[in-house]
């Protein structure tokens, strides 16, 4: 659960904490996943193609490095016994530093990936929630709460909306996936 996800969380706990017990009652909450209906979506499986291709690409330079690297440790390796004490420091030096770059461009990669995805998912993330809003009016819910935050639910006074998001995106999800 990232940080965002708890904060919001601690809100509508609060909320719900905040508001006396008599008004309490009078409170609509609903439920969704919009990570669960997201993988649903035809357009998430461009983005995972995309995002696949994209980590191929990271890992395939990152090969080439590694390779570039192993080439260069193996003929120092060979040639370390011909070279002077001078010389065998500066290779060494050289491989430290292109282990540290490859380590450095690999945690380059690795957030750059996760940026990218979150750039790709941004867009459904974006209409899922307007969707959720849409249902939230129309049901008159006061708060949607993120269902895996939940640990028990009262079915008749908490809507689960899973359904009714994906019906209002036209996509099928697994009635078990939607509770």
């Amino acid at each position: 659960m990232t940080m965002t996800h708890r904060s919001r969380l601690f809100a509508a706990l609060l909320v719900l904490v905040a508001v006396p017990a008599a008004s309490a009652q009078t409170l609509k909450i609903g439920y969704a996943d919009p990570e669960v209906i997201i993988t649903y979506m035809p357009e998430y499986k461009g983005v995972q193609d995309r995002l696949a291709t994209e980590y191929r690409t990271n890992q395939e330079a990152l090969q080439a490095m590694a390779d570039d690297l192993q080439d260069r440790a193996e003929r120092y390796q060979k040639q370390q016994a011909l070279l002077t004490p001078e010389r065998r420091a500066e290779r060494e030096k050289e491989l430290a530093d292109l282990q540290a770059e490859l380590q450095q461009a690999a945690a380059s990669k690795d957030q750059e990936m996760n940026q990218r995805q979150q750039e790709l998912m941004a867009p459904l993330l974006e209409k899922v929630q307007g969707v959720i809003d849409q249902i939230a009016a129309e049901q008159g819910l006061d708060i949607v709460i993120r269902s895996p935050a939940l640990l028990f639910v009262n079915e008749q006074k908490i809507a689960n909306i899973n359904l009714d998001i994906a019906r209002r995106l036209g996509i099928q999800i697994d009635e078990g996936e939607g509770q």
